[in-house]
């Protein structure tokens, strides 16, 4: 197995795992939980679920080769309607088919910042999955039940793309903590989390 079949592989694992993890959440809400509180800043569980859900709509339309002109402002507003937890599965159902496409991660994406390779894009999907997931966790008053192995893989990209998320200003800037603090607490803090 050459090494990028396996770099592919170990990607798409995570990229699973993370969409796992968040779907495991949402499927929990109840009807009077739409409106509670996230560390995201302004966000409730709803706008919170939004975000990921329009999120996971662009993944097919980028990796066919769209541009985010192309597509146009489809996506924007509220694209969860009616269920919510409905929408997140369908939505979330072709992300994922989208990306396991033979041939996906070989591909370029035009992202709203320039082209980058789907590999970029996959590891940056990952990455929001799981500090979402927290964040949905943590309005719900539950455990995120992250598995160690996808925070080390999400902590391993974050460290080597810091600096991208400063300059992006998707999160806060990040949170000082220890050196030897846990994985999951070192992720959150580079998202601008106290885990």
């Amino acid at each position: 197995m050459s090494t990028a079949v396996a770099s592919h592989e170990h990607l798409l694992a995570a990229h699973g795992d993370a969409i796992g993890a968040f779907d495991h959440l949402v499927r929990r809400v109840q009807d009077d939980q739409w409106e509670l509180p996230t560390p995201d800043d302004d966000w409730t569980v709803r706008d919170l679920v939004n975000h990921l859900v329009s999120e996971q709509l662009w993944a097919p339309e980028l990796l066919a080769g769209r541009t985010v002109a192309d597509v146009g402002p489809v996506f924007d507003g509220d694209v969860l309607g009616d269920d919510p937890i409905d929408a997140w599965i369908d939505a979330s159902t072709q992300s994922r088919e989208a990306f396991l496409a033979p041939g996906a991660l070989d591909r370029v994406v035009h992202l709203s910042y320039g082209d980058a390779p789907a590999t970029e894009y996959a590891h940056q999907m990952t990455f929001d999955l799981t500090v979402h997931a927290w964040d949905l966790a943590q309005g719900l008053g539950v455990d995120a039940d992250l598995g160690p192995q996808l925070v080390s893989f999400v902590l391993g990209y974050a460290q080597r793309r810091k600096g991208m998320f400063a300059a992006s200003r998707l999160f806060a800037g990040p949170v000082p903590v220890p050196d030897d603090a846990p994985e999951l607490t070192r992720l959150l803090a580079l998202a601008g989390r106290r885990g």
